[in-house]
């Protein structure tokens, strides 16, 4: 996120929507060949739907908190007495925004997917 955002000029809402399919694909490999591996009786096609299909609905989550909380945030560390000499304002708002969107949608996969995507694991 940070490289398409900083090196590459992406707004963050983009910047963290493109981070946020790569680490999909990603994180579905993972879940199914070394989380889950005896969740392997459902077909692939089928499972990485159902991923997908949890995945977007966190992005459709995810997307609101970036656009919303992310102008809050930047308030929030501009009031903060404190100063990052090393770190801008904007990027430690950005930051600080993506942890707060990752730590909400990263319950709602876990437990979806525990329950939906990955249900016949015992």
């Amino acid at each position: 996120m940070n490289l398409l955002r900083d090196v590459f000029g992406l707004p963050l809402v983009f910047a963290g929507t493109i981070s946020f399919i790569a680490a999909i694909l990603n994180n579905f490999l993972w879940n199914r060949y070394w989380t889950y591996p005896d969740s392997r009786s459902k077909k692939m096609i089928r499972q990485l739907l159902e991923f997908s299909i949890v995945s977007a609905t966190g992005l459709v989550i995810r997307i609101p908190i970036l656009k919303f909380v992310e102008p809050l945030m930047y308030r929030l560390v501009n009031w903060y007495p404190l100063k990052f000499p090393y770190i801008s304002l904007d990027a430690l708002s950005a930051n600080l925004t993506l942890a707060i969107a990752v730590i909400i949608v990263m319950f709602w996969n876990f437990f979806v997917n525990r329950y939906w995507t990955y249900s016949d694991v015992a």
